[in-house]
C-alpha cells in the first residue's frame, strides 16, 4: 500500500479512501453511541481540527520548568507574533507535581516551582487568548519518577485537569502494569470525554505497537517514533518512520512525530528548515522546543513562516508523503484544498544537487498548468509552468512548493 501511495497522487485519494474504510471497520468494534459522543466532543468544540501549534517545556528545559518560566514564555508568544500564527498551547512537561498526592489522591503542583498552583497558571495563560496543556503517565510514575503517573486515578486526573482550566493532556507510557497501551489510554479517553471540557489528549506511546492502526479511536494526536533529538540523523530517521503511517492521519487526529528542535542549536540553519518544512507538509503538531524567551531572529524566521504553516493547517488535513528517493534526493508530495499540490524537493545528500519532479510523478497530466510558488523565498517561480520543475538544492536543505491549476 505504502509503494501505491508513492505512485502519484490519483493513488493518495486511494489510500485515503482506504484509512477512511479501516477507520470505520475500528470504530464499529465499540459502542456506536459512545463513539458518536466522543467524535462530537472532539470536534465540535474544534479540538485538533488542524494540527496542534504551540510550544512544550521538554525540549529545551527538561525538569528545569516553573512558573515564572511558563508565564514568560506565553508572553513571548504574544510578543513575537507567534500566538497570531496560531501557535496557542502552552505545553508543561514533566516535574510539573509533588512526588505525592494529596491526602484525597489528588495531584499537586509542585509548591517550590509552581507556588500560585495550576489553575491559576491557566488563568493567566488564558487571559492572554492561549491555552494551557499538562504532562501525566499511563503509568504508576511519569518518566521522570519525581511525579505519579495517572494509573488507576484517570477519573481523578481528568477531573482535576477539567476543573484546573486544562486544555491539552500529553499522555506518556512509563512505568506501568505491562498492560497493553490500548486498554491504558482507551481509559484515560474515557475519563476525559466524562471530564465536562475538551481537552485535546496526546498519545505518547513511541510507536511501539503501531498506535497509528488504533490510537485515533481514543485521542487526537500519537506519538508515530521514539523521542526526538536536536541532530540531523534523528530528523531524518523520524520523518521516514512517520511517513509509513500518513494514511491514518486527518482532521481530529495527528500522526505526532516529536516536538520541533528549531532554535535550540544542535543543527544549521538549512537543516532546520528542513526539519521545519517536514513537519510542516507531514501535518505533524507543531510545537516549538526551544526558549522563545530568547529566542534569535534566524529561529523566527522558520518557525514564523506563514505560508508553511497554512500548509500545515489546511483544512483538507491529508498528510504529504514520499514519492521517490534517490541517493538522498528526494521528492515528497501532498494534496491540498482548492485542488492545490504541495511538493518538497529535499536534499538529504552532502553536496549540492539538481532534483527534478515530473507533472506525472504527482498525478497531474503532462500537460496541465500550472502556478507555482516557492513558499521560503514567498516568490512565485512562474505561472504556467508544464510537464516538470527542476531546482539546485544546497545540502541537508530543501525547497516547498505549492502548485495550482490555472
Amino acid at each position: 500500500m505504502q509503494m501505491g501511495c508513492r505512485v502519484s497522487l490519483l493513488f493518495f485519494v486511494m489510500c485515503i479512501a482506504r484509512a477512511m474504510s479501516e477507520s470505520t471497520l475500528l470504530n464499529n468494534s465499540i459502542d456506536a453511541g459512545w463513539s458518536q459522543s466522543y467524535e462530537q466532543f472532539l470536534l465540535a468544540n474544534g479540538v485538533a481540527r488542524t494540527p496542534p501549534m504551540g510550544w512544550n517545556s521538554w525540549n529545551h528545559f527538561f525538569c528545569n520548568i516553573d512558573e515564572r518560566t511558563v508565564k514568560a514564555t506565553a508572553d513571548a508568544l504574544v510578543s513575537t507574533g507567534l500566538a497570531a500564527l496560531g501557535y496557542k498551547y502552552v505545553n508543561i512537561d514533566d516535574c510539573w507535581a509533588e512526588r505525592d498526592r494529596d491526602w484525597k489522591g489528588n495531584l499537586r503542583a509542585k509548591s517550590s516551582t509552581f507556588p500560585s498552583g495550576i489553575k491559576a497558571l491557566a488563568d493567566y495563560v488564558h487571559a492572554r487568548g492561549l491555552k494551557l496543556g499538562i504532562y501525566s503517565d499511563s503509568g504508576y510514575t511519569t518518566c521522570s519518577k519525581t511525579m505519579p503517573g495517572s494509573l488507576g486515578h484517570e477519573d481523578q486526573d481528568a477531573r482535576t485537569f477539567a476543573e484546573w482550566g486544562v486544555d491539552y493532556l500529553k499522555y506518556d507510557n512509563c512505568y506501568h502494569d505491562g498492560s497493553k497501551p490500548q486498554q491504558r489510554y482507551s481509559r484515560m479517553s474515557s475519563a476525559l470525554l466524562k471530564a465536562g471540557r475538551p481537552i485535546l489528549y496526546s498519545i505518547c506511546e513511541w510507536g511501539e505497537e503501531d498506535p497509528a492502526r488504533w490510537a485515533g479511536r481514543f485521542g487526537n494526536a500519537w506519538r508515530t517514533t521514539g523521542d526526538i533529538k536536536d541532530n540531523w540523523d534523528s530528523i531524518t530517521l523520524i520523518a521516514d518512520s512517520n511517513n509509513v503511517w500518513g494514511r491514518f492521519a486527518g482532521p481530529g487526529r495527528w500522526n505526532d512525530p516529536d516536538m520541533l528542535e528549531v532554535g535550540n542549536g544542535g543543527m544549521s540553519l538549512e537543516e532546520y528548515q528542513s526539519h521545519f518544512s517536514i513537519w510542516a507538509v507531514m501535518k505533524a503538531p507543531l510545537l516549538i522546543g526551544c526558549d522563545i524567551r530568547a529566542v534569535r531572529r534566524e529561529t523566527l524566521h522558520i518557525l514564523g513562516n506563514k505560508e508553511l504553516i497554512e500548509i500545515n493547517q489546511d483544512p483538507l488535513g491529508v498528510q504529504a508523503r514520499k514519492i521517490r528517493s534517490r541517493s538522498g534526493l528526494e521528492v515528497w508530495a501532498g494534496p491540498l484544498s482548492k485542488k492545490r499540490l504541495v511538493v518538497v524537493l529535499w536534499n538529504r545528500s552532502g553536496s549540492s544537487a539538481p532534483i527534478s519532479v515530473g507533472w506525472r510523478e504527482i498525478g497531474l497530466s503532462p500537460f496541465s498548468k500550472v502556478i507555482v510558488r516557492d513558499v521560503w523565498t514567498h516568490s512565485f517561480v512562474s505561472k504556467g509552468t508544464r510537464f516538470r520543475l527542476t531546482a539546485h538544492v544546497a545540502p541537508h536543505a530543501c525547497k516547498v512548493y505549492v502548485f495550482t491549476p490555472l
